[in-house]
């Protein structure tokens, strides 16, 4: 089937004939033939049933040199447009033929119009003839073929792919944390040789740090000093650990009475000759430190040689602990190693805390601290605007919308009194659990094929709002115009709204979108909470993406 289309729009009178002169003048300034160009259109078939397709082929032969515009997007309403196939372009000197196949369906039965479509040649519009095409319905033997009830909604489980991929996110933060913390705190590290001095009982230790000393460059250097404070606070940290006497803070005369009097108790079997050799070198050291003295050299040597000899024989001269000390002794050190974990527990945690708080300071200045709180704590709206959004067409005459959720068909029940004026009517909705966030999207078609009056639906809606416990609504009205330049009524403004199962009211907005042709009728309502700046993005979002088609 192919129908050849005019040049020439269709006039009538006068204005064809100015019409006619105008098209003639621009000709002849322009300097091509609009009379040599054709626009053919041609369909396969004008019959089909649900689902199956129709092939609309558009042809257009015209000079090499001008620039052609076909179709685009859901032009051929009421059918829908399933593919466009490539341009094939055929040229013959300077002439061009240019043919593109548009892939067309229908999934209600009825008699349909294909409207005519536009093509534009340098900018020039050209027109096809419309198409009448009958879909049948798919005719089911109910003999052969058990028929069943539609089944209803149903409620399906979640999927919890996004929430498994969180935590094993959260998991394996958690393990490199935990594997800093262990690394750098709680794991045994290879001893320093301080350490494993430090380690060694007070005897052993006092021994060979005199070996060391005996070993030292102190008397080369004529460091004397040095070397009487290091060799008296050896002796004095022994006494203090295995005598458990206060030699570290007592002069020279305190701690020999010190002795003496450990020594006549009976808890010390030292001779008095050891006691007078160590304060012997005690008062030498104390004239090298503080009056500058400089004793010979063999003399400094022989005080570290007696020293050492006064660790050995107060070694020997403790007694033997009994078992009790022993016991306290081992719960001292076993004690003394928990201090030590317990140390390194407090600053791991002190430095993981440290870094959280540097993070989260870093965050709100970077951020704010809502938008922080709300990613840490969650928000309903915010988890809305971020999860995986949904674009989809509802109803007849289709609305084209992107929603942070489905919309679900809603079951509506229809007043008696204007049951006889509405032929069809499907209404999708979505209403979240948590908060006041609620997208409804609703198409009518009406008996009598007339242009709408928004303004009862508007009002009906309005009073809705009421019966369901809004107050104080404020109404605003202006165009809007979606992205494909369809004009409709957006109906806006405030008021405090009934939070969905509870008695609360809180301070909401709410738009309504109105959109509609002869017979039938579009609307989109859209209600959230006040001074929510997620919200705001949703909603921002989705009227954005309103697609309705101009024709049911």
């Amino acid at each position: 089937m192919e129908k050849e289309v005019r040049l020439i729009g269709q006039k009538t009178g006068k204005a064809k004939a100015v019409a006619l002169f105008l098209s003639v003048l621009c000709i002849s300034f322009i300097g091509w033939s609009q009379e040599s160009a054709k626009v053919l259109a041609q369909i396969d078939t004008a019959s089909i049933r649900i689902g199956e397709q129709i092939k609309y082929k558009i042809t257009v032969e015209t000079d090499s040199l001008n620039i052609v515009y076909f179709p685009e997007d859901q032009t051929f309403s009421p059918l829908e447009m399933v593919e466009a196939l490539s341009i094939d372009t055929t040229k013959n000197k300077d002439r061009i033929t240019l043919q593109r196949i548009y892939a067309l369906t229908q999934f209600d039965s009825g008699a349909y119009t294909i409207p005519p479509q536009r093509i534009a040649i340098n900018e020039q519009p050209f027109f096809t003839d419309s198409f009448q095409i009958k879909v049948a319905n798919v005719v089911v033997d109910t003999t052969k073929q058990k028929m069943f009830d539609i089944k209803p909604l149903i409620q399906v489980e979640r999927s919890n792919t996004k929430l498994w991929q969180t935590l094993l996110w959260i998991l394996l933060g958690l393990m490199v944390i935990g594997g800093l913390v262990w690394w750098f705190f709680l794991r045994k590290k290879e001893l320093t040789e301080e350490e494993k001095v430090a380690l060694l009982p007070p005897y052993d230790r006092a021994l060979l740090q005199l070996k060391e000393l005996e070993n030292s460059r102190y008397l080369i250097q004529d460091e004397y000093k040095a070397y009487y404070s290091e060799l008296t606070g050896i002796v004095r940290s022994y006494l203090d650990e295995d005598v458990h006497i206060s030699a570290l803070e007592s002069t020279t005369d305190q701690l020999i009475e010190r002795l003496e009097l450990l020594k006549d108790a009976g808890e010390l079997n030292i001779e008095d000759d050891t006691i007078s050799q160590f304060k012997q070198v005690l008062q030498t050291a104390d004239l090298v430190k503080f009056a500058k003295s400089k004793p010979p050299t063999n003399k400094a040597e022989q005080d570290r040689a007696i020293i050492e000899n006064i660790v050995v024989k107060t070694k020997e001269a403790l007694p033997e602990p009994d078992a009790e000390e022993l016991l306290q002794n081992e719960a001292y050190l076993e004690e003394l190693a928990k201090k030590k974990q317990r140390k390194r527990i407090i600053i791991a945690a002190a430095s993981l805390l440290g870094v959280l708080l540097v993070a989260s300071a870093a965050a709100i200045a970077s951020y704010g601290f809502k938008q922080v709180k709300d990613t840490v704590l969650g928000h309903p709206t915010k988890e809305l605007l971020e999860g995986e959004w949904v674009e989809s067409t509802y109803g007849f005459p289709p609305i084209g919308i992107e929603t942070p959720k489905v919309l679900l068909r809603q079951e509506v029940e229809l007043p008696a009194e204007i049951k006889e004026q509405i032929k069809d009517i499907h209404v999708f909705g979505y209403q979240s659990t948590v908060g006041l966030f609620t997208v409804l999207a609703t198409s009518t078609t009406f008996v009598e094929a007339a242009e709408p009056d928004f303004d009862k639906p508007i009002e009906e809606l309005l009073r809705s709002f009421e019966q369901q416990g809004a107050k104080n609504i404020i109404t605003k009205q202006e165009e809007f115009n979606t992205q494909a330049g369809v004009k409709g009524i957006k109906t806006f403004g405030s008021g405090k709204f009934k939070i969905p199962s509870s008695d609360e009211l809180v301070k909401g907005k709410y738009a309504i979108l109105s959109f509609g042709g002869k017979g039938f009728m579009q609307q989109i309502v859209i209600i959230w909470l006040d001074d929510d700046t997620y919200a705001e993005q949703i909603v921002e979002r989705v009227l954005a993406s309103v697609d309705v088609k101009t024709q049911a």
